[in-house]
């Protein structure tokens, strides 16, 4: 792709900074809005732009602005260094939605501009939107998208920079072995919640005692609570995500279910979850293959925005670092993006980067996080 075909969108681009805030478009179309600071660097001709795909708004959007903001944190970084050649982030909101994802690609797969695409944000919308992209050839980096058989669907576009639910799955049913004496798993029936709630009952065998499926947009869960309570439960695992664990965690202790709440990276979410479900998530544990990333990130992410970094934000901070790193190399078109990817090689914010032949990332491990006094706080890495 010329150079001269990508700045054809300047005008479109031009009002873009990378200053994010927690509200969006909720539409199909890229969101290029911002409100720059009055000392922040605006590009205004951009010589590419990457694309993110996720859930900025809807119920799951708190997960996305970290997303959002890490990468919004490389590109600054990246433009500061290359203000003649710089590069804008365009968003995609899918609220998370499968049924949303198909068109989302399909509009970042028209626009020229787009070299490589950061996401997409969750294993269902992966599932739905990368035939698309690997059809066109667009490159795709998910920082958060874990679901066990992503890597398995033959796609060339496909990368992924944390473990999947067939390494989580297994470590939160080892820790639960050590731990419960009877066990109960739920999920929500989506991609995401069902693999990872079936890689947890895999492994723990007879030790799960009751399970049971919710369907996340409904308000009464007691048909599960019940079942639980009946069982004797003493640890209860959930698959799915913050705002049907907050809602469960309560239904939880207003029914006498004195069981500790386990969940998966998606219900690490301090207001979505620790905050909504107050004193009926304390105690609760919480997996992610994410981390908070290193030092030297951690206080550049605190200096920009004055707070500590959310769930994915070293992760998708890596993958435009990705992305970036190609197009600083020479990359000017989408398969020479694609190419520099595959054959990246270098040290992340939050790991190790270098991807073996099915996109997964070969380094990345476990952690597990505990609300304590209503904050989700570091425990351990689990195997």
């Amino acid at each position: 792709m010329k150079k001269s075909n990508l700045l054809r969108a300047g005008a479109v681009l031009a009002a873009m900074s990378f200053v994010v805030t927690a509200c969006g478009s909720s539409s199909d179309s890229a969101d290029t809005t911002a409100a720059p600071s009055s000392d922040a660097f605006v590009c205004e001709s951009p010589v590419a732009a990457i694309g993110w795909q996720g859930a900025e708004t809807g119920d799951a959007g708190a997960l996305g602005v970290p997303m959002i903001k890490g990468a919004n944190l490389a590109i600054d970084e990246y433009n500061a260094e290359h203000q003649d050649a710089c590069v804008v982030l365009k968003k995609f909101d899918t609220q998370g939605d499968p049924a949303k994802a198909p068109a989302a690609a399909q509009a970042a797969i028209d626009d020229a501009t787009i070299l490589g695409i950061i996401g997409p944000g969750f294993s269902g919308e992966s599932n739905a939107a990368n035939p698309k992209y690997e059809a066109a050839g667009l490159v795709t980096v998910t920082g958060s998208a874990t679901n066990a058989e992503l890597q398995n669907n033959g796609w060339k576009i496909f990368h992924r920079l944390l473990a999947n639910d067939a390494k989580q799955g297994p470590a939160i049913a080892n820790y639960l072995k050590s731990v419960a004496k009877k066990a109960g798993v739920i999920d929500d029936a989506s991609d995401y919640g069902k693999g990872l709630a079936d890689a947890v009952k895999s492994t723990l065998g007879s030790a799960v005692v009751a399970e049971d499926t919710i369907d996340p947009k409904a308000a009464d869960f007691s048909a599960a609570v019940t079942k639980m309570k009946s069982a004797g439960v003493d640890y209860i695992f959930y698959g799915g995500y913050y705002g049907e664990a907050a809602k469960l965690a309560q239904q939880l202790k207003d029914g006498g279910v004195t069981a500790i709440l386990v969940g998966g990276d998606g219900v690490k979410d301090q207001a979505g979850f620790a905050d909504a479900a107050g004193p009926a998530a304390e105690g609760a544990l919480i997996s992610c293959p994410c981390q908070d990333g290193s030092a030297d990130f951690i206080a550049k992410w605190q200096a920009k925005y004055n707070e500590f970094p959310g769930t994915y934000g070293a992760e998708y901070y890596d993958a435009a670092n990705v992305i970036l790193a190609a197009i600083k190399g020479g990359a000017k078109d989408r398969a020479a993006v694609l190419a520099a990817v595959k054959a990246t090689d270098m040290e992340g914010a939050s790991k190790h980067i270098k991807f073996g032949e099915n996109g997964d990332v070969t380094e990345g491990g476990i952690y597990l996080y505990q609300v304590k006094s209503g904050k989700i706080t570091f425990l351990q890495e689990i195997k």
